[in-house]
């Protein structure tokens, strides 16, 4: 359950988690859409994070990204309290479009301007073929937005990824998408929000003590 502030509001308690271990992550490559399974390590570091939310909080629901890395790592979380895992576009990882597959090299040394960008000021950056920062922020946010609406005085397990993380915790703290750095998302990484009367309190952040 969530809780009621002093002021009488419902609180929403969001567990976002980034999914487990896949290959592509180190030697490091665009992954985006590509649909990587779990590695084995990814599959132990879904089981540790199912073990560490099963013994701090009791959430009502689980929604995953429709990739597979995402519903797995989500699948073994619901498993602990017997619930569905709801799959929700919204929470689709960037499309990379041109750039899937590739490595941070082979981007720079084919597209110099807009790989600069994208490691620089990520917010000017148009990637060939795929998403602009701006508009995995609209739609994050409205399913963000929808998901804590449907579930309010509830705690809700939300699995997704990497960029889609970033983007979700710089709208809960009201930065700017040129901040897009500033955080890491470790494999399987807790972060807590708690949203309440449309705003958001984050109570971690890149949480990873449970994984192995």
């Amino acid at each position: 359950m969530g809780k009621t502030t002093a002021a009488g509001e419902l609180t929403t308690k969001v567990l976002l988690i980034r999914h487990g271990h896949v290959e592509g992550i180190n030697p490091w490559r665009f992954r985006g859409r590509n649909d990587l399974p779990l590695t084995q390590l990814g599959r132990a570091q879904a089981e540790a994070v199912a073990q560490r939310v099963a013994t701090t909080w009791k959430p009502s629901a689980v929604y995953a990204s429709p990739m597979s890395r995402a519903l797995d790592t989500a699948r073994a979380i619901a498993r602990r309290f017997e619930l569905p895992v709801r799959a929700d576009p919204d929470l689709l990882e960037i499309d990379y479009g041109q750039w899937h597959g590739l490595t941070r090299e082979d981007v720079v040394a084919k597209w110099p301007s807009e790989g600069d960008l994208w490691f620089n000021s990520p917010d000017q950056a148009h990637i060939p073929g795929g998403e602009r920062l701006r508009d995995v922020h609209a739609r994050t946010s409205r399913g963000i937005r929808n998901l804590v609406e449907r579930h309010p005085n509830e705690t809700i397990v939300i699995v997704a990824h990497e960029a889609i993380n970033r983007v979700v915790l710089l709208g809960a703290l009201e930065l700017p998408l040129s901040h897009y750095w500033r955080f890491r998302q470790g494999p399987c990484c807790i972060n807590e929000l708690d949203f309440e009367g449309g705003k958001c309190i984050v109570s971690s952040i890149n949480d990873t003590a449970h994984v192995p």
